[in-house]
């Protein structure tokens, strides 16, 4: 497991920018900044554009409830997932909803790892005045983060453990989970080693996935063995089809890889399908190790090996600490690192004298 990093203090958050900051960067009435809001078509075009530019300088974000909730407490708190098909990010949703009770409502959206539809789903909550976000991933769009930053509520990133949190974080860190895998992968005595992933496609980007990625090569960098092969295939999210091909183009290009990670179970999983069809024997001829421990990855024959995470409890830590904030108490540290665990299964297996033997 790795260990929880102590973190600094939470930076103090710049002011709230209002319409009437708005107007004013603009040179408008804040009534002409309302209906631009409102209703662009009734503004002309130049007159849009100039209001709309301020509004993205500034991070603003025109609260939706203000004139018809007094107390200004909404009781529902937004969460931003990448995909609502990952059974993880489910169960962190599930820990989420279990740990803040009856008293709070979530209200769920997801980006497919887009960045500018993260940014539009911040825009869209924050709106309706949350009570506090709750967003999977550390890396935002530049209009996202002063969004974030101006919010005046808790905002906690999950699924990963940054050094410096816009405010708070859950999770652990996806770099070591990727050389968590490349070391188990080494113990066994296997050299010829290889990682598949997606690429980055414009705005679709799986920022995590990358990051295991990167530790495994640096795994093995580390043990002084040739950095590998390392295959970014498709856009995210990566599947079943996904890891089917790409491990149908590593076997193509490198029919003697001993040992392959992917950066998701649903990755490893069509990867051990296509090595199947095509006669390869696993873990007998080639490793194969995923991440996040999915059912499908427990139930298959033979079993995939994997990094575990707390899924669950990634939202039920996140859950708490945001009724502790809630209820005016100590939220403790910014970052919380809930560590990985390797779990060894049917896909791997030593490698002796030229050949793998089941552990």
């Amino acid at each position: 497991m790795t260990r929880q990093k102590k973190a600094g203090p939470t930076p103090a958050s710049p002011a709230k920018p209002t319409m009437r900051d708005v107007s004013r960067l603009a040179g408008v009435s804040t009534m002409t900044v309302s209906r631009v809001l409102a209703d662009p078509s009734l503004v002309a075009l130049d007159t849009r554009e100039r209001v709309m530019r301020a509004v993205e300088q500034l991070g603003y974000v025109p609260d939706l409830v203000a004139g018809s909730l007094s107390s200004r407490r909404t009781n529902f708190v937004g969460l931003i997932l990448p995909t609502l098909t990952n059974s993880n990010f489910a169960d962190t949703a599930q820990g989420l909803a279990e740990a803040l009770g009856a008293s709070y409502q979530l209200l769920i959206g997801y980006t497919l790892y887009r960045g500018g539809e993260e940014e539009r789903l911040v825009r869209s909550l924050l709106a309706r005045r949350p009570q506090a976000l709750v967003i999977a991933g550390t890396l935002h769009t530049a209009s996202t983060r002063r969004m974030l930053l101006n919010a005046d509520i808790p905002v906690v990133e999950i699924w990963d453990h940054p050094d410096a949190p816009l405010d708070k974080a859950v999770g652990f860190s996806n770099f070591e989970a990727g050389r968590a895998a490349a070391r188990h992968l080494l113990s066994l005595g296997l050299r010829r080693l290889a990682a598949i992933g997606s690429e980055a496609d414009g705005d679709v980007r799986d920022a995590r996935g990358e990051a295991r990625l990167q530790g495994f090569s640096a795994a093995l960098r580390e043990a002084g063995v040739e950095d590998g092969t390392i295959l970014r295939h498709g856009a995210a999210p990566v599947s079943y089809g996904h890891g089917a091909a790409a491990m149908s183009l590593l076997l193509r290009e490198w029919p003697d890889v001993e040992g392959v990670f992917a950066v998701s179970d649903s990755s490893a999983f069509g990867a051990l399908m296509e090595c199947r069809r095509r006669g390869v024997e696993v873990p007998g001829q080639v490793s194969i190790m995923g991440f996040g421990d999915f059912e499908v990855g427990r139930e298959c024959e033979p079993a995939i090996s994997t990094i575990r995470v707390d899924a669950k409890g990634i939202g039920a830590r996140a859950g708490e600490l945001l009724r502790a904030l809630f209820e005016g108490a100590g939220a403790g540290a910014n970052a919380l690192d809930l560590g990985i665990e390797v779990v060894p299964r049917g896909t791997t297996a030593l490698r002796v004298a030229g050949r793998q033997l089941e552990t």
